[in-house]
């Protein structure tokens, strides 16, 4: 850690920029034409997120977004996103002499981006809190302080996930979820019940199995105290091992089983928690991902025994709604740097936001983000309303959150690569903050289950829960008779149902997808973005690559909307 002399000289440096002072006699030309630096900016001035908050039941938050908003776009917190990617986590197995330590060290930064993301609810608060929309709340809150950096998100998705489950066993969640909806982030391995706050983690897949889950081969052997086992095996893919306690899966005498491992034990020795190493990844650099093993490692069941993945599924669900957050906040991060290029850049005489094409090209990516937000607010609502006791609620996230998962994650490298493009070269450059976007649009469609995974998910919905498929259907009806492209989609959804099938699973879910978001734009937005979006997305009037959008579209409107300012 640093002092507080050298994190104020850092937050000094990060406010100042660079310096414009030139060497006399070295100038072969005056810059010119390039755009000037974003930051400061306000994450918050997105008018498809503040409908939705509105809509969903958590307007009462604005004005904290609006305060987060200001400060995610900071050049500060801009910085601290940089450097946390550029200094990557380090992994200690021991100390000087010998003993076994296994921490990660991270940057200053990566604490900063925690604290505040912890300290805004961004963890397990809503959980504690009893306002109707707190889900939702801290969904925009993800969606506005993610235009900082992907990595820290991980952490504090996995602690919000983390409380549902745990409460299969209450005993276990009357000592630890008040520390884990605490909005106090205590970096560092200590006795849990002496910190402030915890944040959690998850161990679930091995190297034989990955998303197959139930062939993990990690023992749980009883300990002759009951509820405590000792797990002897490994895990293949650990996200943020310095997290103070981890649900992991493991073979029990009655079968899969979730247990909770602390890093550290009550009486404050260390819990056997080897990090063989941390992953090299393609992104999300500013996080360590680990491979681990157990060897007498204690734990304590969670949920009865051989009920492993039915313990689990309500995590999945939380951090499954966490990857279309995610990803949606990609599309508008890089939507926002986009448009902010295109409009101080001139090219063939004029700038590029008034050049028809890249109006085209901004307007389809326009769609794209808005329809992802729209879509994930829905689901953060619908994830409200379900932990009140609204069963119809509850069956419409069933499906609809693994139908957004599949889908809007699977648009994120297209949108990112495309949204880079509008920079040109400008936006292959590192500097320019692009290319770590990029690599970590993948991220989301791969965790908590890739594309066939979720598709299949569906048909399982579909085929163990009749109640889902109604209240999906319910849902797209409120806005029958407002579009005919729309109805017929809706016509042509119905009956691929009957002829659902495993080869088909992609195909079905796509349209389960695009038919729910059409239905919430024709519902909530203005006529130029759901008029484009279904000539484009459902009448088929659209190429195969963004900025293909047809003839008669409102761009101007569509503009006006995504980006303000914009004409």
């Amino acid at each position: 850690m640093t002092t507080r002399a050298q994190e104020s000289y850092e937050e000094s440096a990060d406010r100042s920029g660079a310096s414009t002072d030139r060497p006399e006699g070295y100038a072969t030309h005056d810059v010119t034409n390039q755009p000037p630096p974003l930051a400061p900016y306000d994450a918050f001035d997105d008018t498809a997120l503040r409908e939705g908050l509105r809509r969903e039941g958590a307007g009462w938050a604005e004005e904290e977004l609006r305060r987060l908003g200001r400060r995610a776009g900071s050049v500060a917190a801009q910085e601290w996103g940089d450097l946390a990617n550029r200094h990557e986590p380090v992994l200690r197995t021991h100390d000087r002499y010998g003993n076994r330590v296994d921490e990660v060290e991270y940057h200053p930064s990566w604490h900063r981006l925690m604290r505040v993301a912890v300290g805004e609810g961004l963890a397990g608060a809503p959980w504690a809190d009893d306002r109707p929309g707190a889900h939702v709340a801290r969904t925009a809150g993800g969606l506005v302080w993610g235009h900082t950096e992907a990595g820290h998100g991980c952490p504090t998705s996995m602690t919000y996930a983390a409380v549902p489950a745990l409460r299969a066993q209450p005993d276990l969640a009357k000592v630890y979820e008040p520390l884990l909806t605490s909005r106090e982030y205590e970096p560092g391995l200590r006795t849990p019940t002496e910190k402030r706050g915890l944040l959690a983690g998850m161990g679930m897949t091995e190297k034989q199995g990955g998303s197959d889950v139930r062939t993990n081969t990690t023992a749980a052997t009883p300990t002759g105290e009951p509820g405590v086992y000792t797990l002897r095996g490994h895990k293949w893919f650990t996200s943020a091992p310095m997290c103070d306690v981890f649900l992991v899966l493991a073979q029990a005498p009655g079968g899969l089983s979730c247990f909770l491992v602390p890093r550290v034990l009550p009486d404050g020795g260390r819990n056997t928690f080897r990090i063989q190493r941390l992953k090299d990844k393609l992104g999300n650099r500013s996080n360590a991902s680990s491979e681990l093993e157990f060897d007498g490692t204690v734990a304590w069941l969670v949920g009865p025994e051989g009920q492993g993945v039915k313990t689990i599924i309500e995590m999945v669900n939380c951090t499954r709604l966490d990857c279309v957050m995610s990803s949606a906040t990609l599309m508008r991060k890089t939507l926002v740097e986009a448009g902010h290029h295109v409009r101080h850049r001139s090219a063939f005489g004029a700038r590029l936001v008034d050049q028809p094409l890249m109006r085209n090209v901004l307007a389809d990516l326009a769609l794209e983000s808005e329809a992802a937000t729209t879509l994930t607010l829905r689901l953060a609502g619908a994830a409200d309303r379900a932990v009140r006791g609204d069963a119809g609620e509850a069956a419409f996230r069933r499906i609809a959150t693994a139908v957004g998962k599949y889908w809007v994650t699977k648009r994120g490298p297209a949108f990112t690569a495309e949204a880079l493009e509008c920079l040109g070269g400008n936006g292959y450059v590192e500097e320019s903050g692009m290319p770590r976007h990029y690599r970590e649009a993948p991220l989301l469609s791969i965790w908590e289950g890739s594309g066939n995974v979720n598709a299949l998910d569906v048909l399982r919905a579909l085929g163990r829960s009749p109640a889902a498929a109604h209240a999906l259907f319910a849902e797209l009806a409120l806005a029958r008779g407002a579009d005919a492209r729309l109805d017929t989609a809706v016509s042509r959804l119905e009956s691929g149902l009957a002829e659902a099938s495993e080869t088909g699973a992609r195909r079905l879910v796509e349209q389960m997808a695009l038919t729910l978001q059409a239905s919430l734009l024709v519902r909530h937005a203005p006529p130029a973005v759901a008029d484009a979006f279904c000539a484009s997305r459902l009448g088929g009037d659209w190429g195969h690559s963004f900025g293909t959008l047809p003839a008669g579209a409102d761009l101007d409107g569509i503009l006006a909307r995504a980006l303000p300012g914009e004409g």
